[in-house]
């Protein structure tokens, strides 16, 4: 008996790295899983399906059920056919793990105009589409039934993302926007019964080594604090019912740790009272404003 026996996921980006160990964690628990993977490289360019194929033919060997799909996630018509998919071949859906990314590095004053769409659109409008569907089924079904529907969404932020980094205005722009979308899917989707979390996953993938050079090579055998199976048993118990009531967070993990994070938050306050604000008069307070600034930046914390 698995802990998610009978329960039916999505996991795009699923043909390689972080998104091929949450399938397979997965159907090792008893899912069935439609493995989606364009195929591409790590900027997105062309694409193949025989990465998500192949993960299929791995899920099938340990006698689990999968089927594969090689959609474009940023596609609106893509990202529903890829919902109807999971219900017509499996009977239902309860999880949807958006994984799917790529990378177009440059400094922001280099930075092209498709350089930034492509990654924004891929990353962000990628993990919001199949999300937009997966929704509405959820909703239609609570609806129907009136009974909460037990639904899992698991988003892919990342550190880059949440604490900045050079050359990734487009992505990190992109990956702070799932952090927030997290929250914000977490409270529309609660009265329905779904649960809405992010992580921020540091390992050893082929976007990683764009960010992180000459990384250490671990013995087989030992442990890997950047291995990419690492990242799954946090997402794949966040899809189990020990998790329940876990909604609308973000945790920053790899295979040294896991943290849960929180967001923006007051530092000082000042309020107004009955006079109004003017230039001069925040001058005059700055001390008070200002009290914690140190004038530094965050520092990109890949949680290694």
């Amino acid at each position: 008996m698995g802990l998610l026996d009978g329960k039916v996921a999505i996991v795009t980006g699923a043909g390689r790295g972080i998104g091929r160990g949450h399938a397979l964690l997965l159907a090792s628990e008893g899912a069935s899983v439609v493995v989606n993977d364009l195929g591409g490289d790590g900027r997105g360019d062309g694409n193949d399906l025989s990465p998500a194929q192949q993960v299929v033919a791995e899920i099938e060997a340990m006698g689990g059920r999968a089927v594969a799909n090689g959609a474009n996630v940023a596609d609106w018509g893509a990202a529903e056919a890829m919902i109807d998919q999971a219900v017509e071949v499996f009977g239902g859906l309860d999880i949807l793990i958006n994984n799917a990314g790529i990378l177009r590095d440059r400094m922001s004053h280099n930075m092209t105009e498709d350089e930034w769409d492509i990654v924004v659109n891929v990353v962000l409008k990628g993990s919001f589409a199949p999300s937009r569907f997966a929704a509405t089924y959820w909703r239609n079904k609570f609806k129907q039934t009136g009974e909460q529907v037990n639904g899992v969404i698991v988003n892919t932020s990342s550190a880059s993302g949440l604490y900045g980094n050079l050359g990734q205005a487009n992505y990190g722009a992109a990956k702070m926007g799932l952090a927030a979308m997290t929250i914000t899917m977490a409270r529309e989707l609660a009265s329905a019964g779904v649960r809405v979390n992010a992580i921020a996953p540091t390992a050893a993938t082929r976007l990683l080594g764009t960010v992180l050079k000459d990384l250490p090579e671990i013995p087989a055998g030992q442990h890997d604090p950047l291995g990419p199976d690492q990242i799954a048993p946090l997402v794949v118990w966040l899809c189990t019912d020990l998790a329940a009531g876990v909604t609308g967070q973000v945790f920053a993990v790899s295979g040294a740790r896991i943290q849960l994070l929180k967001g923006w938050h007051p530092v000082t306050q000042l309020d107004a009272g009955d006079s109004d604000w003017s230039i001069q008069r925040i001058e005059s307070v700055r001390g008070e404003l200002l009290a914690d600034f140190d004038n530094g930046l965050p520092v990109f914390n890949p949680q290694l």
